[in-house]
């Protein structure tokens, strides 16, 4: 069964406790781990899962936490505001995270 999550700091919490880590930021190849001062390509990346939050007041303020693993092994979540599609993000990024 799927875990819930009830808010978006809840779900950080609990899976940086699960060893998802990393905070990865959106780029124009793929990924950005500033903290570590490296970029992973889309290519090299694996979507585990992912948690959709909206907004309180306005449902259209849409918010999604992607799980992610690179091929390095690097764990860790990537905060997506506004939806792939408002930045400029490539379309292979944009595939990649693509929720079905």
């Amino acid at each position: 069964m799927e875990k819930s999550y009830k808010s978006l700091s809840e779900a950080i919490n609990e899976l940086k406790k699960e060893g998802f880590s990393e905070d990865f930021n959106l780029c124009d190849v793929g990924i950005e781990n500033k903290a570590k001062r490296n970029i992973h390509k889309t290519v090299d990346l694996n979507v585990l899962k992912y948690y959709r939050f909206e907004g309180q007041t306005n449902p259209d303020d849409s918010t999604i936490l992607y799980v992610i693993e690179t091929s390095t092994g690097e764990r860790g979540l990537l905060v997506d505001a506004y939806g792939v599609y408002a930045g400029n993000v490539s379309l292979e990024m944009i595939e990649k995270l693509k929720i079905h």
